[in-house]
């Protein structure tokens, strides 16, 4: 999979890509990601992305040609099936979303920032507008950091056992069953006996009984 980031403040990208699964996917060429500074795309000596909005009202928003200038730079070398911007008012990330991403081979993602991107882009460009929660960031950046993280890691050969992602919360609609490790007591909390017992039609039985439970208890939404 290739990934285009475009941020007028990339350095904010760079740590979330340089350690764990992410850092193992790009060193093992199962993905491959390039961060573009926008502001390498303006078109005056003082490289402003930003400018005033019509209309008045307070906060910046970002220009049409820096991002329209990129995006067709970026276009050129790439044939992306998607084009994504993160916004509040776009589909809320879900692990099917992230599910059907982490099929894709090309994408280009668009960070917002300030008040957020002239509409225009949005009109021309861009081609899948997400949400990663009802909450507002300073910036797209992280939300591209959270995209990327949950659909990279569902390539096949990204985590050393593949079959850990499909066990994970909300793959199917039910949250994860409580995990433990050693040791086996811990301040008088004992591991349930079950998963000491090495019968496994038993341990998945209590863990399918298990992520029932929590998923009515915490989040009942998911089982209509």
């Amino acid at each position: 999979m290739h990934i285009d980031i475009v941020s007028c403040v990339p350095n904010l990208l760079e740590s979330p890509f340089a350690h764990s699964i992410m850092k193992r996917a790009i060193d093992k060429k199962i993905l491959s990601l390039e961060l573009h500074n926008l502001r390498d795309y303006a078109t005056n000596k003082h490289k402003n992305v930003d400018d005033y909005p019509f209309g008045g009202g307070a906060g910046m928003v970002m220009m049409v040609e820096p991002l329209a200038n990129c995006i067709e730079y970026l276009k050129s070398k790439h044939e992306y099936d998607e084009i994504i911007f993160f916004t509040p008012d776009g589909i809320t990330l879900k692990q099917n979303i992230a599910n059907e991403f982490s099929l894709k081979k090309n994408l280009l993602l668009l960070c917002g920032h300030y008040k957020g991107i002239d509409q225009r882009i949005r009109d021309i460009y861009v081609t899948k507008e997400i949400s990663i929660g009802d909450y507002v960031l300073s910036g797209g950046e992280l939300a591209a950091a959270v995209f990327v993280d949950a659909i990279v890691r569902l390539i096949p050969n990204v985590l050393s056992d593949e079959t850990s992602a499909l066990s994970d919360s909300f793959q199917d609609q039910l949250l994860a069953p409580p995990v433990y490790t050693r040791p086996a007591e811990y301040k008088g909390l004992k591991v349930p006996e079950v998963l000491l017992s090495g019968n496994h039609a038993a341990i998945e039985k209590w863990r399918h009984e298990q992520s029932l439970l929590r998923t009515k208890e915490r989040r009942p939404d998911l089982l209509q």
